[in-house]
């Protein structure tokens, strides 16, 4: 790491894994739940901050919300410290720029949902904090001075972000990230057949919520604007929308299985 001790690496590598591993819990309870909803098992769709509710709910409730709350905030931190350092070699120039402010926003909404679980610890699970709905926030952000151009901004990025996540199933480019000589032939199978299918299925939900975005700042509308829980939710309700709802909410636990590969084998140096 540039300029940084061993100890302090250590310890960022620390955060940097339990970050991945709390964003994979979300992502699991996200897609086994809409993974039941698609076979009629009882299940439901829903975001990222419901997915933390309904942990909130389980027994040792607090606990676990105090543990993700961590994870989350370590989370951020590896983001800011992945766009200061410029782990991915991204480089300065445009596409460069663009990659490393892409994390500082990832950071910046997955310190949200770590705020989220604080609020929940001191609201005693109260479903009523978090700073509302996809479009109470789409709301407020409209009402500001060029609200509505940010909307449309921030709904491009959002489909931009979804397409970059199918183009990295495809080249495979996430292998560059992992310590391939600790897995054996069946892990590295395991591995490539559950991220290829799970980026892809958050590449299809990033873009139809950026498309959602697009659309409301268009129309002026915040109601239209949906998140993680609206797309799926889009997912079912057209032709054969139990099978593509499947796929994809089975796509979201392949997912959260990468977030934990990333927690177990990824590099999380910056040198």
């Amino acid at each position: 790491m540039k300029n940084v001790n061993s100890t302090t690496e250590n310890m960022i590598a620390i955060l940097a894994r339990c970050g991945y591993a709390a964003k994979g819990v979300v992502y699991l309870i996200v897609g086994v739940l809409a993974s039941m909803a698609a076979f009629g098992l009882g299940g439901k769709n829903i975001g990222t901050k419901e997915a933390i509710t309904h942990i909130a709910g389980q027994p040792f409730g607090s606990t676990m919300l105090g543990l993700m709350a961590f994870g989350l905030f370590a989370y951020t931190l590896w983001r800011i410290v992945q766009a200061f350092y410029d782990t991915e070699d991204a480089g300065s120039g445009f596409k460069g720029i663009a990659t490393r402010l892409g994390f500082i926003i990832s950071g910046l909404i997955y310190a949200g949902l770590g705020i989220y679980c604080l609020d929940l610890l001191l609201t005693a699970f109260s479903s009523s904090g978090g700073g509302g709905s996809t479009q109470d926030r789409t709301a407020k952000l409209m009402g500001t001075p060029g609200g509505i151009y940010l909307v449309f901004a921030v709904g491009i990025i959002f489909f931009g972000v979804g397409i970059r996540q199918i183009v990295r199933a495809v080249k495979r480019s996430y292998l560059k990230n992992w310590h391939m000589v600790k897995m054996n032939e069946t892990q590295r199978k395991l591995a490539e057949g559950a991220t290829r299918w799970g980026l892809s299925a958050r590449g299809v939900v990033f873009m139809i919520i950026g498309s959602f975005l697009c659309i409301a700042a268009w129309q002026t509308d915040p109601s239209k604007a949906q998140g993680l829980g609206g797309a799926l939710n889009t997912l079912a309700s057209q032709p054969f929308g139990p099978w593509l709802l499947g796929v994809v909410a089975l796509g979201l636990v392949g997912y959260g299985i990468y977030c934990f590969i990333n927690a177990r084998f990824r590099d999380v140096s910056t040198d």
